[in-house]
């Protein structure tokens, strides 16, 4: 087996994770895949971190309806299962507008003799009741293996939970120390003096409980200490769980769609080996300083395939632009996503900021700048563009002189000489 260029455990790679699995991970060689891809939502999330510093945001939204969203994940989906070991196990967490599409997609993957489960997430978190249906209150996670051998860590406490007292008060030990209680048959009245009759059923230790079934009631959604700004972000404890039962310590975990990064965070507390993908700067960036809250040796540097040449800063996504330009000035977000009146975030010392993902900026641009200063009481202020034109900087200068504004302009190629 060839290993890829830049193949790296415990890593983070920024990147669209189909292109990223081709490139950089050799076949055969992950133990466990979790995905949390978007679930065809048809929604725009968008979010300022509860630090201001950067916007969450991201599109679940598909021209052309079901096909192209099935189309867009088939190709990642196949991607995962060549990365996946003979012995590994494949989760993917969806809800009811697509489960029942990509079902039928893994089962023509993976071979539908090789599904095991769907497991109901039923978080108990009440949607909105639109029309005449039932509140949402649960989500899907489908979960595959690549053949009949593989890791299933039954025993785990985070998958056993405790009898009934129904079931525990009739417990008893047959002469070889296995447990059982009997099931009552109900088709009449036990007589007096009839012996009661039934049948056994064996169960495991009482002590260790039972396994859990597939409809998972005991998670809600995340803590609020968890929070992290991400509207589609899971609980530590539920990833913590698919870890735990279908991984080995020093196994190797993939999240190709990391988000906020809840699956790379709880496989390095528990002790697997990592690797994390995700298309967004803003999230691999959020990945490093989660994991450098848990001792991780790792920074913004070590992230593979983050942008920083022109043509990679300037093809990101507009969000994503201003993440990066608020970020190289040391400044802070607007709060304000809509109606942010031309201020698109704040300078260290509380000036205005405005970001312009385009070439050439004019003279209207500098004269609708000058209004937002003076109507924040300022009259310092930075507009950064891929490139301004000769109207701008004459702008710049004669609002200088006749107001006392002081307007500065820099290029995305002066930002990116910045370390």
């Amino acid at each position: 087996m060839s290993i890829p260029p830049f193949f790296r455990i415990n890593a983070i790679y920024c990147g669209d994770c189909q292109e990223v699995l081709h490139k950089f991970i050799p076949d055969n060689c992950i133990d466990l895949i979790y995905i949390d891809p978007p679930f065809f939502s048809n929604k725009k999330y968008e979010q300022i971190w509860k630090d201001g510093y950067e916007l969450r945001a991201f599109k679940d939204r598909w021209k052309g309806g079901i096909q192209n969203y099935l189309a867009w994940m088939e190709d990642k989906l196949r991607e995962c299962h060549r990365v996946l070991k003979p012995t590994g196990t494949f989760w993917l967490h969806c809800d009811r507008r697509a489960v029942h599409y990509l079902k039928v997609r893994l089962d023509e993957i993976f071979g539908e003799a090789y599904f095991r489960n769907e497991i109901i997430w039923n978080h108990q978190i009440l949607g909105a009741a639109h029309g005449l249906a039932f509140p949402k209150a649960h989500e899907s996670l489908l979960r595959y293996t690549k053949s009949d051998d593989f890791t299933f860590n039954e025993d785990d406490q985070s998958v056993r939970v405790p009898y009934s007292d129904y079931i525990l008060q009739d417990l008893k030990q047959d002469e070889e120390g296995r447990w059982y209680y009997t099931r009552r048959r109900m088709s009449r009245k036990i007589r007096p003096g009839e012996e009661k009759s039934g049948l056994r059923t064996y169960v495991d230790d009482p002590n260790h409980g039972k396994l859990i079934g597939d409809v998972w009631s005991d998670i809600k959604g995340y803590q609020p200490k968890e929070k992290l700004g991400y509207p589609t972000q899971k609980p530590e404890i539920l990833l913590t769980r698919i870890i735990k039962v279908s991984s080995n310590p020093t196994d190797i975990v993939l999240d190709p769609m990391c988000g906020c990064g809840t699956a790379v965070y709880a496989a390095q507390k528990v002790g697997r080996r990592w690797i994390g993908i995700d298309i967004s700067p803003t999230a691999c960036k959020l990945m490093v300083k989660r994991l450098r809250g848990i001792y991780v040796q790792i920074d913004e540097k070590d992230i593979i395939g983050l942008p920083k040449t022109p043509d990679e800063v300037k093809a990101m996504e507009p969000f994503e632009f201003q993440n990066w330009v608020i970020q190289k000035l040391n400044g802070k977000l607007s709060r304000k996503l809509i109606g942010d009146m031309g201020i698109d975030g704040w300078t260290w010392d509380n000036n205005p900021i405005q970001v312009k993902q385009t070439e050439n900026i004019g003279r209207n641009v500098i004269d609708n700048f000058e209004t937002a200063l003076q109507r924040a009481n300022k009259n310092h202020g930075i507009i950064v563009a891929l490139s301004f034109g000769k109207g701008a900087y004459e702008e710049v200068g004669r609002a200088k002189l006749e107001q006392g504004l002081d307007i500065e302009l820099k290029t995305m190629d002066e930002l990116i000489k910045i370390e």
